[in-house]
């Protein structure tokens, strides 16, 4: 009920895909085949009885999968995606309670390895 003309929907075309990527992108994601690997490390360590809790998270610049003791608590340890280390020191890494990074990676099943349990000799 304006005086101006009505926009003809001829003239104005929009790209639904290109308009969603340019408000708001997407997260990043862990694929099938890097899910299977974290969780069976996961369920390894659960049949140990160490860990009892899991978290994922999809962010906008990571993909965080966190370790818990006890759900109430701080993650023990963060298995973190952030793609934009890809190129540089790898796009995956594990990361303890206090921050530090214990490895780190361009391959998930070799940041994996950390949680590996090292067999020693023992003298009886």
């Amino acid at each position: 009920m304006t005086d101006q003309p009505d926009l003809q929907a001829s003239n104005v075309v929009v790209d639904l895909t290109e308009y969603r990527s340019s408000k708001d992108p997407l997260p990043v994601t862990f694929h099938r085949r890097e899910l299977d690997a974290i969780l069976w490390v996961y369920g390894r360590m659960v049949g140990e009885g160490e860990w009892r809790d899991y978290a994922i998270d999809h962010l906008r610049d990571r993909a965080v999968f966190s370790v818990f003791k006890r759900s109430g608590e701080m993650p023990l340890y963060r298995i973190e995606k952030n793609p934009k280390l890809a190129a540089k020191q790898g796009a995956y890494s594990v990361i303890n309670q206090h921050g530090t990074i214990l490895k780190r990676g361009h391959e998930l099943s070799q940041v994996l390895k950390v949680f590996d349990k090292v067999l020693r000799l023992i003298e009886t």
